[in-house]
């Protein structure tokens, strides 16, 4: 049964070293609705990684594994979003998009989703 906490994986990679392909495994092992998103084309765990972003504006939680150079293309599509959250992996922290964030009523998180979900607080 799938829990509800819908999660778009912005920087998802087929590379099973990257954190974006262990966050979606895991997201997907604990029965999380996952919808990856990067530039190089693949799969994860069965899953498409979409390369256009989704019209789906129905997310939870959206998860980076961008650092903040390349974060600045995607402001207005989080925005537009309105997930509850948006959590900022290890390396990804950024002071003035996460300011801009809380300005608009979404969580901003410094948080590693991994972490989150072996401990059972995401």
């Amino acid at each position: 049964m799938m829990i509800n906490k819908k999660t778009l994986v912005l920087g998802a990679s087929p590379n099973a070293d990257r954190y974006g392909y262990k966050a979606t495994v895991m997201l997907l092992k604990h029965n999380y609705e996952v919808v990856p998103f990067g530039i190089k084309k693949g799969h994860i765990a069965g899953k498409q990684i979409l390369n256009e972003l989704p019209n789906d504006t129905n997310f939870d939680t959206v998860t980076l594994y961008l650092g903040p150079q390349n974060q600045v293309e995607y402001y207005d599509y989080i925005s537009m979003l309105k997930p509850k959250r948006v959590i900022f992996n290890p390396g990804t922290e950024n002071t003035e998009w996460q300011q801009r964030l809380k300005n608009e009523g979404i969580q901003p998180l410094e948080a590693c989703t991994l972490v989150l979900l072996q401990t059972s607080q995401y």
